[in-house]
C-alpha cells in the first residue's frame, strides 16, 4: 500500500549523507516528503532529490547557527525535523582526554541543541512541528563511548524539555534510541577485529543487530500524524538490547 504520509511537507535531515541519513532520506522521499538536506559535507549529499541542500559544521556554533535562519528564511518553516548528525570515537573512559570530550560534546549535544534553536522558534511561531532526535541506546545504558552517551542522554532530557514546555504551541518532540547499527562508523572496529559481528549478534535478543531501514522506519512514525499522540518518548530500537542480558540467562541460567 502506497503511504503519503508528508505529501505536501517539508522535511529537514541532519546528517542526510551517511548510514542512517540515506534510509532516513529514502524513507520520506518514498512518503512524499519534500526534503530539506544537511551535512558537514556537499559531496555526500549531492545525488538526493532534494528540495535544498545546506552544508555546515555542527562543531562552528556560528556556521551552524546560521545554517539553521538562512534555512528558515529560504525556504520556511520545516514541518518535521530529523536531528540525525552525530559521531563518535572516545569508546571508553582511558581515551578521553579534554580535547576529545569537547569535541564528542560539542558535536552531538551542544551543535545540535545550537542547530535545533532556530528551526524549533520558528516551528512554536507558527504552532506546529514535530522534532526527532537520534540519540542512542548509549543513552540508556552503558555500552562504551562515555563521552557520546554523556551527550546523547542530553539529547533525550532535551527533547523532553522540548514535549513540556512546547506541547502547548502545538510541537511533539521524541528521541530514537538505536543499539549497533552496521554503518561506516564501525569500519574502525571491523578492521581490528573481523569477527566482531558474530560477537555483537550474541548479545541481542533478536540474534542480530538493526538494520538502517529499522530505525528510519521508527523516526519516521514518530514524525507522522500517527503518532499525534506521542512526545517526549525515548524509543529503543534495538533488536531487544536494552530489555535484558541475552549472555546472562544462555550462560548463566541456561
Amino acid at each position: 500500500m502506497e503511504q503519503r504520509d508528508f505529501a505536501g511537507r517539508t522535511v529537514l535531515i541532519t546528517g542526510a549523507g551517511g548510514g542512517v541519513g540515506r534510509s532516513l532520506v529514502a524513507i520520506f522521499e518514498s512518503r512524499s516528503a519534500e526534503l530539506i538536506l544537511c551535512d558537514q559535507s556537499a559531496e555526500a549529499i549531492a545525488g538526493f532529490n532534494a528540495k535544498a541542500r545546506s552544508v555546515f559544521n555542527l562543531l562552528d556554533r556560528r556556521q551552524t547557527a546560521a545554517a539553521a535562519a538562512e534555512i528558515v528564511e529560504s525556504y520556511g518553516v520545516p514541518d518535521v525535523l530529523v536531528n540525525n548528525a552525530g559521531w563518535t570515537r572516545a569508546e571508553t573512559m582511558d581515551a578521553l582526554d579534554t580535547e576529545r570530550l569537547g569535541a564528542e560534546i560539542d558535536l552531538n549535544l551542544t551543535g545540535v541543541m545550537t542547530f535545533t534553536d532556530n528551526i524549533l522558534k520558528a516551528m512554536v511561531a507558527r504552532g506546529s512541528g514535530s522534532v526527532v532526535f537520534i540519540s542512542s541506546v548509549n543513552a540508556l545504558l552503558h555500552f562504551g563511548n562515555p563521552a557520546y552517551a554523556a551527550a546523547k542522554a542530553g539529547i533525550n532530557a532535551y527533547a523532553r524539555a522540548i514535549a513540556v514546555e512546547y506541547g502547548k504551541h502545538g510541537i511533539r518532540a521524541n528521541s530514537v534510541c538505536p543499539g549497533s547499527i552496521r554503518t561506516p562508523a564501525w569500519d574502525h572496529r571491523l578492521q581490528r577485529d573481523a569477527a566482531i559481528p558474530g560477537k555483537l549478534s550474541r548479545l541481542y535478543p533478536l540474534g542480530r543487530i538493526v538494520e538502517t531501514s529499522e530505525v528510519a522506519e521508527a523516526v519516521a512514525f514518530l514524525a507522522s500524524s500517527r503518532a499525534s499522540g506521542i512526545t517526549g518518548v525515548a524509543l529503543p530500537v534495538d533488536a531487544g538490547l536494552t530489555a535484558g542480558n541475552r549472555p546472562f540467562i544462555d550462560e548463566i541460567l541456561g
